[in-house]
C-alpha cells in the first residue's frame, strides 16, 4: 500500500487548546452546521477564552466520489459558512490522514494543538481522543439519515449535470447550508462529480 503524502506538513508551532470540531467536510452540510453552532455555545458558555477550531481532517486524499474536494476547496466552505454564522474567534486548520488510528490523536495534535476540548458526534473519534486525555463531548448528529456525507455527495452527484441552477440550489441547501451551496454552484465543484466513475465518464 502507497504511503499517503504528509500535505500539509505540521506547523512550527500549532495552535494553543481549544474546542475542536474534526470532521472531513466533504461537503460541509447541515450537519456539521448544527455541530459547530452547538460547540460555541458550549464554548461561550464554558470556556469563552479558547479559540473554536476546525480541523478538515483527510488533507491528503486523492480525489474520488469519497473525497471530491480538496482541503482548500472545503477550507473556502467552511470560510464561507462561518462569514455568515456570527461565530468569532475561530481558527482552521488542514491534517492530512495517516490511516494509523492508535497514534491519530499525537499526529492532530501537532495541527490543532494538545489536549483541550473535543466536540464531536463521531464515536470512534471520541473514544481515541477520550483515551489520550482529552475533554471530549458528543452531540448526536441531527437528522442522520439526511445528513450523512455519503447521502449528500450522492445527492450532489445526481444534480451535477443538471443545468438548472436554481432547481440545484434548491434541492441542495435541504441538506447544505445555502452559502456552500453558492460556492459550489459558483466554482463549478459540482460538475466534476459526473466525471467520477470508473473510466472516467458521466455517471448516470
Amino acid at each position: 500500500m502507497n504511503e499517503l503524502p504528509i500535505t500539509p506538513l505540521p506547523p512550527e508551532e500549532p495552535p494553543s487548546p481549544g474546542v475542536v470540531v474534526l470532521g472531513r467536510f466533504q461537503p460541509f452540510h447541515r450537519g456539521h452546521e448544527s455541530l459547530l453552532i452547538a460547540a460555541d455555545e458550549w464554548r461561550r458558555v464554558n470556556a469563552p477564552n479558547l479559540t473554536l477550531i476546525i480541523a478538515i481532517g483527510s488533507s491528503n486524499k486523492e480525489e474520488s466520489l469519497q473525497n471530491p474536494w480538496t482541503a482548500d476547496e472545503r477550507y473556502a466552505m467552511v470560510e464561507a459558512w462561518l462569514s455568515k454564522s456570527g461565530i468569532q474567534d475561530v481558527q482552521i486548520v488542514s491534517i492530512p490522514d495517516i490511516e494509523d488510528p492508535p497514534n491519530w490523536v499525537a499526529h492532530a495534535e501537532m495541527y490543532h494543538g494538545t489536549a483541550g476540548a473535543l466536540f464531536t458526534s463521531d464515536a470512534p473519534s471520541a473514544e481515541l481522543y477520550g483515551a489520550a486525555g482529552w475533554k471530549v463531548l458528543t452531540m448526536p448528529l441531527q437528522n442522520r439519515e439526511s445528513f450523512e456525507g455519503w447521502r449528500v455527495r450522492e445527492t450532489a452527484r445526481m444534480l451535477s449535470t443538471v443545468g438548472d441552477e436554481e432547481a440545484v440550489r434548491s434541492i441542495l441547501s435541504q441538506t447544505i447550508p445555502s452559502v456552500v451551496v453558492d460556492y459550489l454552484v459558483s466554482n463549478g465543484a459540482l460538475r466534476r462529480l459526473a466525471f467520477l466513475g470508473e473510466g472516467g465518464e458521466p455517471v448516470g
